[in-house]
């Protein structure tokens, strides 16, 4: 017993201090372990004390002022474990494979007893991510190009800090420079070295050496410095003026440093894919005279194009075809006929038939166009020792129909009996009709005389029938007319009694027949 001698508030005052020593006597007794201020690096394992001998209540673990779970309940952080004799009083906290989240301040509190831990400090540190050395692990530069060297080491914590080395030696004058990444507790670090053409040579290894509290050693990246320049090519080709259809070799010599990767041929702007070395054989035709053929070399600096043209000897081809034409009575007919030829070819217009040259050019113009002019005409093109070839094309002059019949056709008496006219018309006639005395049939069935016309080839035919051949039917005048947008054409045609053994329709048809070839040399268009 303390005894009290300055009186009785000195007295009482001595008294609370004494039974606060003895609290905290108590106090100190229950925790025989507690939690101590740690630094431990992410991915490695820590056990945080705890020990409270004698007592048996709920102990809690707190981090950042939250509670983890209730005693040894700890399902919502999988990698968070009580551990220990319970029995003992021990309530460790096992953290397993520390990450940043877990940079906390953490408590353990005898709930019961009223009693926590002083408060302890877990300070996780980061190491960098593996420096990054940008355009690594070669750096390819132009001979007389400065170097600008690019490392990057992210997401470290503390930051991690930059030195650059060249043979064991470091090297001075690199821009530094850091910032926080999106968790805000870790940071990037960027340095850039800049090294003039004079201070470098090729195949130098820079190093990139980062580090910080959680690599003391550091990590590394390195680059090689090569010097290079574009592929130096040229492209021969042998021999240089062939037939077509002749073999031709392309030969692409390079000279590159680094090396050469790739030979890549096209032609005419197309790759050429079962080509990959720097050799072409091939057998040309005409499009290699117009399409280059291209190789292109490739370094790991870049790529040099060069292209040849070969010089073929080809017979004509059609560049420009001309077109048949349909055109009116008294206009213009203009023929476009274009050819491709090595060496330079000649080019001919004329109507077939005809031994007359209308044109040298590739325009054939026919002025004022009568039916006469409508046929075939021929666009011949010669290139000399080589070859030559041809187009024909055909001229439609648009006018009036015209019929072709004989005015005369015979049909036996009591038989049946046609008669005929062949309409040659362009554009094809809109009417054609049969009169005889009051009567017009144009198509089908009247009385006994039906109209049928059939289209061919050569123009129309339109037959007029008789069934039971009168004698008045050889007195009758017949009219066939036709019409189109130009005008019209009419035929007379008179029926005479047959008096020989042939058929009318036979000897009407040889008759006919006769008359169309007739009217085929004529006129040619047909």
């Amino acid at each position: 017993m303390s005894s009290c001698t300055v009186g009785i508030h000195g007295c009482k005052l001595e008294l609370m201090y004494a039974a606060i020593g003895v609290l905290a006597d108590k106090v100190s007794a229950m925790f025989s372990q507690q939690p101590q201020d740690l630094v431990v690096v992410a991915g490695q394992p820590v056990t945080l004390p705890c020990s409270i001998p004698g007592y048996h209540g709920i102990v809690l673990w707190i981090k950042d002022g939250l509670a983890l779970g209730v005693g040894r309940d700890l399902s919502g952080y999988p990698r968070y474990t009580v551990i220990g004799d319970h029995g003992s009083g021990e309530h460790h906290l096992r953290i397993q494979r520390v990450e940043l989240m877990d940079d906390a301040v953490f408590e353990c509190q005898a709930v019961q007893a009223a009693m926590r831990s002083r408060p302890a400090r877990l300070t996780v540190l980061v190491p960098p991510d593996d420096p990054v050395i940008s355009g690594g692990p070669v750096v390819s530069l132009r001979a007389g190009d400065p170097l600008n060297l690019t490392c990057h080491a992210d997401n470290a914590k503390p930051a991690a800090s930059i030195i650059w080395m060249r043979n064991g030696e470091v090297l001075n004058g690199a821009m530094y420079s850091k910032a926080l990444v999106r968790d805000g507790r870790r940071e990037s670090t960027v340095s850039t070295l800049y090294l003039s053409p004079s201070n470098i040579e090729t195949g130098q290894q820079i190093i990139c050496k980062a580090s910080n509290k959680a690599v003391p050693t550091g990590k590394e990246a390195s680059v090689t410095i090569d010097i290079q320049h574009l592929p130096l090519v040229n492209l021969s080709v042998e021999p240089q003026a062939v037939l077509e259809g002749s073999l031709v070799r392309f030969q692409c010599s390079a000279k590159a440093n680094p090396p050469v990767t790739l030979y890549r041929w096209a032609k005419g702007g197309s790759i050429i894919k079962e080509v990959s070395g720097d050799t072409y054989e091939v057998i040309v035709d005409h499009s290699f005279f117009t399409e280059p053929v291209s190789c292109e070399v490739t370094n790991s600096l870049g790529s040099t194009n060069v292209s040849r043209n070969v010089d073929v000897y080809f017979g004509p081809r059609m560049a420009a075809e001309p077109q048949s034409l349909q055109v009116d009575l008294g206009s213009d007919a203009v023929f476009n006929c274009a050819w491709t030829g090595n060496p330079s070819l000649t080019i001919v217009w004329m109507k077939r038939g005809s031994g007359v040259v209308l044109s040298n050019e590739n325009l054939l113009t026919l002025k004022s166009v009568r039916q006469e002019d409508a046929g075939k005409y021929v666009c011949r093109a010669v290139v000399p020792r080589v070859g030559a070839g041809e187009k024909e094309v055909s001229l439609t002059v648009n006018g009036p129909p015209t019929i072709s019949s004989t005015q005369t056709q015979q049909a036996l008496h009591g038989e049946k009996g046609q008669i005929k006219c062949f309409i040659r018309s362009t554009p094809p006639p809109d009417r054609i009709a049969w009169s005889w005395k009051e009567t017009v049939l144009e198509s089908g069935t009247s009385g006994r005389y039906t109209v049928e016309t059939v289209n061919t080839e050569e123009g129309v035919i339109s037959t007029l029938t008789m069934s039971n051949i009168v004698p008045a039917d050889f007195q009758t005048i017949y009219n066939c007319t036709a019409w189109n947008s130009f005008g019209s054409d009419t035929e007379i045609i008179r029926l005479k009694e047959q008096g020989g053994s042939q058929g009318s329709a036979g000897s009407t048809f040889l008759f006919f027949k006769f008359r169309v070839l007739q009217s085929m040399e004529t006129h040619p268009s047909l």
